[in-house]
Parts: C-alpha cells; structure tokens; sequence
C-alpha cells in the first residue's frame, strides 16, 4: 500500500458552526477539541480564516493558534490557512516566527488565496487577482525567511524598502510550509514552484472523476517541481475530507445527519451557492447530504469504512502522507469527542505501526499455546509434587 510507515491524523477546523447559538462558547469548544485530540495523540490541527458568511468564525488563526498552543502540548498546530493576498507578507512572516517561537516548532504555516469570494469582495480584492498574489507573495515569505540582507521589493498591493527580519524562524530553515489545492491546478503549481506541502480538500463529485483528479493533481505540482529545481514529498501532501464515526452505520447517520445535512444546504447550498442549479430550490437536508455521500468521498459510518476509504484513497492518489478530517459541528459535544476517540482508537493504530508487535507476539504465543500450556502444567504439578512432599519430611 502506498501509504508512509506513520500516516499522519489531524483536522482542517474552519471552523463550521450552524447559526442560532452562541459564537463565544463555540470558540472555546474548538479549543477544548483541540485540547481532547492532543490527549488522543493526533498529529495536526489547522485553522482556517475567514471573514464572511456566518459560519465559519475565526477571523485570526494566529490568535486562535496562540491560545491552543498554551493549553496542549504535542499536537502541531497550523494556519489553515492565511489567506495571503489580504495581508502584507511582511507581517505574515513577522506573525509566523513569533509563533514558531513561542510553540518551540510546533507551527505549521499554511497558505492561501482565499477560500470566500465575499472575503475578497468586502477587502475590494479583485478575484483575478488573488492567486497571482498568493505566489508573489510565497516567494517573498520564503526570501524573508531564509535571508539575512536587507530585501527591496516593489509590487501592486505591497512594498518592502531594506526589509529583514530581525528574528530568525526558531525551525530551520524555516517552520513546515503548505498550501491549499482544492479544483484548480493553482495550489499545486504553487506547491512544486516554491518546494511546499500540499493541502487538498476532496469535493463532492462522482467516484472515478475524484480518483482521476486525486492521480493527476499530484502530477501537476511534480512537473512544476521540476522546473524549478525543486522536489515534492507526498509524506507533505494531506488529504482533507468529511467524516463522521459512531458504534455502527445507523447510529451515526441517527447522530448528524440534522446537523450534517444543515451544514450542506444551508452552508454549502445556500449560502456559498457551491455546485447549485440556482434555478432550482434547495433540496432537503436528508436528501443532500445522501447525495453528497453518493457522489464523493464522505464517510459517514464505522472505523472499518473509513479505513476502506483510506485504503482506496492511497490506491489512487499513488500515495499520500496525511489524513485530515474537516472539524464538522454535526453531532452533540460527547458524540463528537467519541468520534474522534473511536479513530484514535481504531483507525490510527493500523496507520502507524502500532499494532505489528502486538499482532506478531499474539500469534508467536497463539501457535506455541498447546506447548506453552503443558509446559506451565508440569512446572506447576512438579510445585505441588515438591509441597507435598516437604509436608510429609
């Protein structure tokens, strides 16, 4: 199987929180999510940025990742992402050194346009405009990062005039970089140009076209890898999708397909207008979100199917090195620390390399047991053989 020896786990949180409750209490549940996944053993959380349309609240992912930070302890911690053409990549950089301080190398800085054509809107950022600006400005971050002179730079939306930064990255030569690769080739052009890893979101759309997608999409960032000298690592490429786990299929359909199917019409459907007949209504909450199972790759279901989809995800991407699951608001508080657990649990040991010694030495055992257990009978027969007869002495 294509996969790495250790196959990394981790969330993508928007964060997505359905409208109607309160904002201040569903911060501090990310928080505490991100809290339980670091006992749990999880590798990597990245936090989005957003500013518009409601549900995905977090307008800062640097602020957010400060306060995470202080409340764990191993788990990584990255942008997911910056959206780089709305800020001046002076202070991206400045913000990410300090972080990188501050974790001692657990920040991950994730990069890119900008997910929200309203984000963009309300800045007066043309929309042709932000992808050109995301690679301008990755090149400088990297330029910022690793050199020591003084670098003048003068560009549409920025200027650097003897600019450096006075504090080195704390991670050499600089913190892990990534960017977001969703349906455009963009993302991956830019990931093979400056040499950086790659977060792709796996959209709904029918099986085969997701399975082509997923092996030419690594292609396009190699090929442009090459061009600059540069070399692409799939253990850098994380696969981002929708997952919900409970005991059986049954139960967890039963515990978020309310939520889940909210999340899809009411987010997805209605608000972004992603993949919508607007001339149609909106379908049913029930009935999209069946749908959107059908035709792309949500697991709703068991430990067992969401290995089968890894397993066919590694078939036909050739490979990849991490799992990120969307950090959904579909169920109640407990259900969804029990989801979370139940991969932990089940689905991770079999990606990691944690079960081979234990399986190894139960069936060493299981095939000696008949010897094992006469061996064990005479020693302990010999015992009271020698107990008796120090009675009768």
């Amino acid at each position: 199987m294509p996969l790495p020896s250790r196959l990394k786990f981790g969330i993508f949180m928007g964060p997505f929180h359905p409208l109607g409750e309160n904002p201040t209490l569903a911060l501090e549940r990310d928080l505490e999510l991100i809290q339980w996944l670091d006992y749990l053993g999880y590798d990597e959380a990245w936090v989005g940025e957003h500013h518009s349309a409601g549900w995905e609240t977090i307008g800062s992912p640097e602020v957010f990742l400060a306060v995470a930070a202080e409340r764990t302890k191993h788990i990584k911690l990255g942008s997911g992402v910056v959206s780089l053409p709305y800020h001046h990549p002076y202070m991206v950089a400045e913000r990410a050194v300090l972080l990188d301080h501050l974790t001692r190398g657990r920040f991950m800085l994730g990069l890119g346009p900008g997910a929200l054509p309203s984000d963009a809107k309300q800045l007066g950022i043309p929309m042709d405009r932000i992808r050109p600006r995301m690679e301008e400005g990755i090149g400088i971050l990297k330029r910022l990062f690793t050199e020591v002179e003084p670098i003048t730079y003068e560009s549409d939306w920025f200027t650097l005039s003897g600019a450096r930064l006075q504090m080195r990255p704390f991670t050499q030569p600089h913190m892990p970089m990534a960017v977001t690769a969703v349906n455009s080739p963009s993302g991956m052009i830019a990931a093979g140009r400056y040499g950086a890893g790659v977060l792709s979101f796996i959209n709904p759309r029918p099986q085969g076209e997701a399975d082509a997608a997923l092996r030419d999409f690594w292609a396009i960032g190699e090929e442009e890898a090459k061009k600059y000298g540069n070399t692409l690592d799939r253990a850098d490429w994380r696969l981002v999708i929708n997952c919900y786990l409970s005991d059986t299929r049954e139960q967890a359909w039963d515990e978020c397909h309310v939520i889940g199917g909210r999340h899809v019409v009411e987010y997805g459907l209605g608000t972004l207008g992603f993949a919508r007949d607007h001339s149609q209504p909106l379908p049913g909450h029930d009935e999209a979100l069946r749908t959107a199972m059908d035709r792309g790759l949500y697991c709703i279901g068991t430990p067992d199917d969401l290995c089968a989809l890894i397993d066919r995800l590694a078939e036909n991407s050739g490979g990849f090195g991490g799992l990120m699951l969307l950090a959904n608001d579909w169920a109640t508080r407990d259900q969804i620390r029990h989801h979370f657990e139940l991969l932990a649990r089940y689905v991770m040991p079999r990606y990691q390399g944690s079960l081979v010694g234990l399986h190894a030495s139960q069936a060493t055992v299981s095939a000696e047991a008949a010897d094992n257990a006469a061996v064990g009978n005479a020693a302990s027969l010999a015992r009271q053989q020698q107990y008796v007869e120090s009675k009768q002495a």
